[in-house]
């Protein structure tokens, strides 16, 4: 357990692995804010379902291939899956800035999303990071798509007025060239990838994971948020132009400096959550807050004060969400099954966003915007009446150490005595991998006597120098 910071080649992986995720992410959400009224263009009267299912279909593709994706990449090397995601990315943006009809978009978008590159993303990070820098790199890919997030939804209304939806899709497909040409130069190369339990899906965990109730409660919440999120955005235009009176080259004014408010106000509700460890009491807050904001938006929708102060509700709720869901999973997860528990996570984000596109389109076509907003705040509602029945979480990080390859008994060995130590919640130890996965309470550990027993499985590995016993007797004597 090395205390030395990351080198320069995990730093130079981390934020070129970052950089690929954002400009990906950018690509997909520019056109959140600015496709509904484009859709008008194509087609004298376009039909409501088809703008939200050309909004939404990304993630069904997304959510159907990232997990085999992610697993191919572990067959075949994580670069080549990658740089084939992000082809069929630039690809579906050509066919969808080509397009003359909804549904030659919906096609584009379609193919957008099946470039679906994240687990496998998330598994050369693992490749490219020692165990304990990887919290660390991960980081910087999460704050990278959270600010290209936000910069995408205020750059969208910006761009559409300077070159036009088809001009963004094209913009998308440089993006995506960019990110291959950053895979190849930017992103040290790898060692051969091995499987990795903190960040990719295993198939034999699966069973598992679904049957977690409170896995399965925050899955049903990320699939919510993205519902809501899509289904907001396939009104919101309508309604900041129609009833709000704002000009459609003018909505990125709106979201700018909404965005940047919300980034910086739910700062405190997150160290709140994290840090004095009322994670439950901020989450149910933020759950709350969306459906009081989708409220407001749909009795306050004719007013401008009243739209902007709904969406930065919103959007401070929508960001805690985004933080806390994923530190959620971690904790709840068992801590050999985290990338499995957070790969059906994501699969149930790109399903909502699916889901939400959908619903959007029907219910503005049946009910106008009130119907869209108010069926976003019914569902809010109905998620936070779930969500009380969360378990409290336990405040454990989630670590993982590598201990070297030992027999299944040599393992069962290790995970006792890691048990046993003060701070230590969860010991799982894949002696095969000759990796031991943890959750661990920071405020409780004993760092020594941690260091003293994965030390000591060297011990382990080479019984002619003491065998278990000695091993015993070495956390014994700490």
């Amino acid at each position: 357990m090395s205390d030395e910071g990351m080198t320069p080649a995990e730093r130079r992986a981390a934020f070129s692995l970052a950089g690929i995720f954002s400009l990906r992410m950018m690509g997909l959400f520019m056109i959140l804010p600015v496709f509904s009224l484009y859709a008008e263009t194509l087609e004298a009267q376009p039909a409501p379902v088809l703008i939200g299912l050309a909004i939404g279909i990304y993630g069904l593709t997304q959510a159907l291939l990232q997990i085999p994706f992610g697993m191919l990449s572990d067959r075949i090397g994580r670069k080549p899956v990658i740089t084939g995601g992000l082809l069929l990315f630039a690809a579906g943006s050509v066919v969808a800035a080509t397009a003359d009809t909804l549904l030659g978009v919906i096609i584009g978008r379609a193919l957008q999303g099946s470039g679906a590159i994240a687990a496998a993303v998330m598994a050369l990070t693992a490749d490219l990071t020692r165990e304990e820098h990887r919290t660390k790199a991960m980081a910087v890919i999460g704050m990278s798509i959270g600010l290209s997030f936000a910069l995408s939804l205020a750059l969208g209304p910006i761009l559409d007025a300077w070159i036009s939806v088809p001009g963004i899709f094209w913009l998308t497909a440089v993006l995506a060239l960019i990110g291959i040409a950053l895979l190849h130069f930017g992103v040290p190369r790898a060692v051969p990838g091995r499987l990795h339990r903190d960040t990719e899906a295993v198939p034999a965990f699966f069973r598992a994971v679904l049957k977690n109730a409170d896995l399965l409660r925050l899955d049903l919440g990320i699939f919510t948020l993205h519902l809501i999120l899509t289904a907001t955005f396939v009104a919101l235009p309508f309604a900041l132009r129609d009833e709000a009176g704002i000009a459609a080259d003018s909505h990125g004014y709106v979201y700018l400096p909404v965005l940047l408010l919300a980034l910086a106000l739910m700062v405190p509700l997150v160290i709140v959550a994290e840090k004095r460890r009322r994670l439950k009491e901020v989450f149910l807050l933020a759950v709350a807050l969306v459906a009081l904001a989708q409220l407001g938006l749909m009795l306050g929708h004719g007013s401008l004060a009243a739209v902007i102060v709904a969406l930065l509700a919103f959007f401070i709720a929508f960001n805690v969400l985004e933080a806390l869901l994923p530190s959620l999973i971690a904790k709840f997860a068992p801590a050999d099954k985290k990338g499995t528990a957070m790969g059906v996570y994501s699969t149930s984000q790109f399903l909502g966003a699916f889901a939400g596109g959908v619903l959007g389109g029907v219910l503005y076509g049946r009910y106008g915007v009130e119907g869209v907003f108010g069926a976003c705040a019914l569902a809010a509602l109905g998620w936070w009446l779930l969500a009380r029945g969360m378990s409290a979480p336990r405040y454990v990080s989630s670590r993982m150490l590598r201990v070297g390859t030992l027999a299944p008994d040599q393992a069962a060995l290790l995970e006792r005595e890691l048990q046993a130590l003060a701070g230590v919640a969860e010991a799982s130890c894949a002696g095969e991998e000759g990796v031991v996965y943890l959750k661990v309470d920071k405020q409780q550990l004993d760092e020594a006597a941690l260091a003293a027993v994965v030390d000591g499985a060297a011990v382990l590995r080479h019984p002619e120098r003491g065998g278990a016993s000695a091993l015993a007797g070495r956390v014994n004597d700490d």
